[in-house]
């Protein structure tokens, strides 16, 4: 049964923001009190966050598909909906998010770094926040945003110091077991080890973290054995080892040929040729082992690796390599540069750019595509005329109609908002009539311009006060 996953395809959905609610007050006396609906919830994000103690990525690969929840819808008597909830998913430390196409989005490395995968959508504004001057009893309400959709990539390089590679067998489980306290499998056959396993070392002062890497073969980089699957786990090592197998019973097999061919899969693998290297000569318990060390340390010595003669099983020579691991990390934890607290940068718009582009396309539609636009699109009710009017103003005030002219837009042109696959195409007119204006100007009710019998009646006697002094010669239209 799978105990450990290191890559995983990940669906996730946030939540859809809530719609707004068109509403209007009503009590007794006072059946047209104004509007007073209520703004839609925002929807959930879905957030990946680093947690320590989270290994492995096997939750994700049993349920690949992920949501958070949707926001409220507002209400009456000025309620706002209640905001969905954000999904935050736990992820290894060393996760890097990638998108469909390979694209790395994040790499996430330390406890609590954290990446908005799918942002949640807004909730829309309820008649009340549409409400104003000229537009007091506005009749519709917007739409909230649907959340994002996506298709994600996680990949699980693991975050270690020291990296054990080698031919499978090669001692490096027995390695780090005595070197740490990691207690990985341990058998006298090949493929012992299916998954990397992870173990802390102290030397002195340095503290570091050790990866046994499963074993590779030759052709690993294309895919043989389990290398290309593994492989990945030690991109983010300071330090490689190379485990060097004295007493193999193969005939064909020796250290400086297994060193050459673990070195060529590093090669084809790529973005490993600047990391320090260490041979590990290891089973020189066993006599014919320790003859054979002895016989190639002077040729890996001539091609400039420090080699050091070790035995997992006797323990022989471990605190020599346990203290020149801990230098060559010391010293690649120091030439690191330091990190810089993240620089806040401003990048204001050009004073000339409208947030909107219009492009005539072949079959003679005109495309526009912007951030306001089609946010505005997706928040219209277009079941509702006022709404549908509403959006004609706002697209008119931001200079839609204006640039489609310049285009060569005629009227009755198709005229398409948004991305191909999911856009609003309309036929064009110059001045967009919804059937709203019937009520006046949009989103005006004509019932809240009628004067109530008090007020009437007051204005009545100022006019014959008004008519009366002219009637004397004393009024003065100035004073």
């Amino acid at each position: 049964m799978t105990t450990f996953v290191d890559r995983v395809e990940l669906h996730i959905a946030a939540g859809n923001g809530g719609h707004g609610c068109a509403s209007v007050h009503r009590e007794k006396f006072k059946p047209l009190g104004g509007p007073d609906g209520g703004n839609g919830g925002r929807g959930g994000d879905v957030t990946l966050t680093v947690d320590q103690s989270v290994t492995t990525l096997l939750d994700y690969h049993h349920s690949p598909h992920r949501k958070a929840t949707n926001g409220k819808p507002g209400e009456g008597g000025n309620r706002a909906g209640k905001d969905g909830q954000d999904l935050v998913l736990p992820v290894p430390d060393g996760t890097v998010v990638l998108d469909k196409a390979g694209n790395v989005l994040a790499d996430l490395v330390g406890h609590g770094t954290s990446y908005v995968a799918a942002q949640g959508g807004r909730g829309g504004l309820g008649n009340a926040a549409l409400a104003s001057a000229r537009r007091k009893a506005p009749g519709f309400a917007l739409l909230g945003e649907p959340g994002d959709l996506d298709d994600i990539v996680l990949e699980l390089k693991t975050v270690a110091d020291v990296a054990l590679v080698g031919y499978p067998s090669a001692g490096k489980s027995s390695l780090i077991s005595v070197l740490s306290a990691a207690k990985p499998k341990i058998a006298d056959y090949p493929f012992t080890t299916l998954v990397p396993n992870l173990g802390v070392v102290t030397a002195g002062s340095t503290v570091y973290t050790i990866a046994d890497v499963p074993g590779l073969i030759p052709g690993a980089s294309q895919g043989r054995g389990l290398g290309l699957e593994f492989l990945r786990h030690v991109e983010r090592c300071s330090v490689l080892v190379h485990v060097l197998d004295t007493a193999t019973l193969e005939s064909e097999r020796d250290p400086v040929s297994d060193l050459d061919v673990i070195e060529e899969e590093l090669k084809q693998y790529g973005g490993l040729g600047d990391r320090p290297r260490i041979v590990v000569l290891n089973k020189i318990d066993v006599p014919d082992g320790k003859d054979l060390a002895e016989m190639v340390r002077p040729d890996l010595e001539a091609r400039g690796y420090r080699v050091f003669e070790v035995s997992a099983v006797a323990h022989l020579g471990l605190r020599e390599l346990t203290f020149a691991l801990g230098d060559l990390v010391a010293k690649a934890r120091a030439a690191k540069p330091k990190e810089e607290a993240t620089r806040i940068v401003i990048r204001p718009k050009a004073v000339d750019d409208a947030g909107f582009t219009v492009t005539p396309e072949d079959d003679g539609l005109f495309r526009v595509r912007g951030e306001k636009p089609e946010r505005w699109v997706r928040q219209t009710d277009f079941n509702n005329d006022e709404a549908v009017g509403y959006l004609a103003d706002r697209l008119n005030r931001l200079g839609v109609e204006e640039q489609l002219m310049k285009a060569g837009a005629r009227a009755g042109d198709g005229v398409a908002i948004g991305p191909e696959d999911n856009a609003v195409v309309f036929d064009w007119e110059p001045t967009m009539m919804s059937g709203a204006e019937m009520l006046g100007r949009r989103g005006e009710d004509h019932r809240f311009e009628e004067q109530r019998p008090a007020v009437q009646r007051r204005r009545d006697r100022e006019a014959e006060r008004d008519e009366s002094l002219r009637e004397y010669g004393d009024f003065d239209p100035f004073e």
